[in-house]
């Protein structure tokens, strides 16, 4: 392990999120440490109880154990899920109206892990809520606690975080759907079952069992090269759609009955639209890096869009701020008001499939409408100096821009054209990130070209 200097610890403790490759970033004294300076966090401003949970990685039952021990010897009760979605916890945080922590990595290959931590009510924690605080303690040292030790306990919420989503959402009544699933290997082999089970569609189950080491493809759905299996047994089974979930399953990737993917873009404006029919004038959040079509659509239905950085402690904020009832992520996270403004891909997946359920029309006719502009799809270069990178990309690109946005990176919106594209570093990983969209595909390629052959030199 690298030694704990502020520098060390900023390429583990992430804008929103706790990181890194196990053995090398995080072991089990530093996350028994991170336990401990968040229980203390968080029995400072009155708290009682933490909940924790962990996804199906080999590492994770023991760090889980290991941020369990810290949290208890600071004087915090702990509840333990055991094996557990992200947003399975999101919704124990919710209801039992306590703090949590996530033990997963997300879509990151077997030899990554983190934390995601909330507070009650499952309100995001990021660097200026909780993770510098923690940061400064695992450096200067965690005050001691002298009190008695916290209790651990075990309890199961899958049932009813089930029965809580699907109370969210009218599923009744849809006509009968043959759906295809890839879990990935990932928690989604656990939930799915659970909250979809009781729907009464036809569930076609691909990698279902749970393997943290991923044997058949990454738990990553916004890599086009992991969809394929999906894309495939869609067509084999004569599929009405097909889900695909990253590996804590708190996204949801959807492709359409001939096995093509339907864009997260599509998918927010779809779910926006079906909110904005049941309240009229709501806020409905977008990030930067979400087609333009979401924003226009929003406006047509009557309501109020809001754009934001990437980043789901970003723009759970931001819902609490503007009070919006419904958010969306390009990299499909989906966000509800009545989900404690916190992310669902299987909320998600519930309302796309009522939406088909009540309706004769396939997938792919349904979600013409949404689906308005050509997009690149993120792209990722390890590049040495991002910054440098991205203002050269800025000055080459000077007299075709008509603005620059820094709102999150830089967001290019050239000159006579809808087209625009976006670059910003990665939180997580050590990458550039490039989103382009335009009117046709040519104009999205002719840009994607010009702008890799500047920061792939």
């Amino acid at each position: 392990m690298p030694e704990r200097s502020k520098q060390a610890l900023s390429q583990v403790i992430k804008a929103y999120d706790i990181r890194g490759v196990v053995g090398e970033d995080i072991d089990s004294d530093l996350v028994r440490d991170i336990g401990a300076a968040y229980a203390h966090l968080l029995r400072a401003e009155g708290e009682k109880t933490v909940v924790i949970g962990h996804d199906m990685r080999p590492s994770s039952p023991e760090l889980a154990q290991a941020f369990a021990v810290g949290a208890a010897a600071q004087g915090l009760d702990v509840i333990h899920l055991g094996l557990t979605s992200t947003d399975e916890l999101y919704y124990a945080a919710g209801v039992l109206d306590c703090a949590g922590a996530m033990l997963t990595a997300s879509h990151n290959p077997a030899r990554y892990n983190g934390i995601k931590l909330c507070r009650a009510g499952a309100t995001p924690v990021g660097q200026a809520s909780g993770l510098a605080d923690i940061t400064q303690m695992l450096i200067d040292g965690i005050p001691a606690y002298h009190g008695t030790p916290g209790e651990v306990s075990e309890r199961d919420v899958l049932d009813d975080y089930g029965a809580y989503l699907r109370e969210l959402v009218n599923i009744e009544d849809i006509r009968p759907l043959v759906v295809a699933v890839d879990a990935a290997n990932g928690m989604a082999g656990l939930t799915v079952p659970a909250v979809l089970g009781a729907v009464g569609v036809d569930i076609r189950p691909l990698y279902f069992e749970l393997d943290g080491t991923f044997p058949n493809h990454e738990a990553n759905p916004l890599d086009p090269k992991n969809l394929e299996d999906l894309q495939a047994f869609v067509k084999e089974n004569n599929a009405d759609i097909g889900l695909a979930f990253d590996g804590d399953a708190d996204r949801c990737f959807v492709v359409d009955e001939h096995g093509e993917p339907v864009s997260p873009s599509a998918i927010t404006a779809l779910v926006a639209e079906r909110h904005l029919a049941e309240h009229p004038g709501e806020t409905i959040i977008h990030n930067l890096i979400t087609s333009k079509a979401v924003p226009e659509i929003v406006r047509e239905n009557g309501g109020n869009p809001v754009r934001t950085r990437v980043g789901h402690s970003f723009i759970k904020a931001t819902m609490a701020e503007e009070g919006a009832i419904f958010g969306g992520e390009h990299s499909a996270h989906y966000y509800f008001r009545n989900f404690f403004n916190a992310d669902s891909g299987m909320l998600a997946a519930l309302h796309v499939l009522a939406a088909l359920g009540h309706d004769e029309r396939p997938l792919s006719e349904l979600m013409a409408a949404y689906d308005r502009y050509e997009s690149s799809g993120e792209i990722n270069s390890t590049v040495a100096d991002q910054e440098a990178a991205t203002e050269a990309v800025i000055e080459a690109f000077a007299e075709r821009t008509e603005s620059v946005d820094r709102l999150d990176g830089a967001t290019i919106q050239l000159a006579g054209t809808p087209a625009w594209f976006n670059l910003r570093a990665s939180n997580t990983e050590p990458l550039l990130r490039l989103n382009v969209e335009a009117p046709t595909q040519a104009e999205v390629d002719a840009i994607v070209k010009d702008v890799l052959s500047i920061i792939r030199q």
